[in-house]
């Protein structure tokens, strides 16, 4: 399926610094993170706790995320974004800039 260069620029993406990231309690797959994006935090469920043993190795790490995409309630806690991630045979693969970014930096 193809999108026109239109439907592309309407996705908010941007580089955010992962400043607190945690298990929910009743759940495997998601992790609770908090991320910096330079003129706000924001609380961002991301499906990626299968992959990632302990999470506070995520600390102080940057990845892209959707940021104009509905808030969404999961497991009782709001979600107000989406981590972006690669697949490798449905694993997630966590993504990262090679050189440190100005959280909040958009992806164009």
């Amino acid at each position: 399926m193809s999108i026109s260069i239109e439907d592309f620029q309407q996705l908010d993406i941007r580089i955010g610094s992962i400043t607190q990231a945690e298990r929910l309690e009743d759940s495997k797959k998601l992790l609770k993170l908090t991320v910096d994006f330079g003129d706000e935090t924001r609380t961002i469920l991301a499906g990626i706790g299968k992959t990632v043993e302990d999470p506070a190795t995520l600390v102080g790490t940057q990845a892209p995320f959707l940021t104009n995409l509905e808030p969404k309630e999961l497991a009782g806690v709001i979600s107000n974004g989406m981590m972006l991630c690669a697949s490798n045979d449905d694993t997630p693969v966590i993504l990262a800039p090679v050189t440190e970014v100005k959280p909040g930096s958009k992806i164009s």
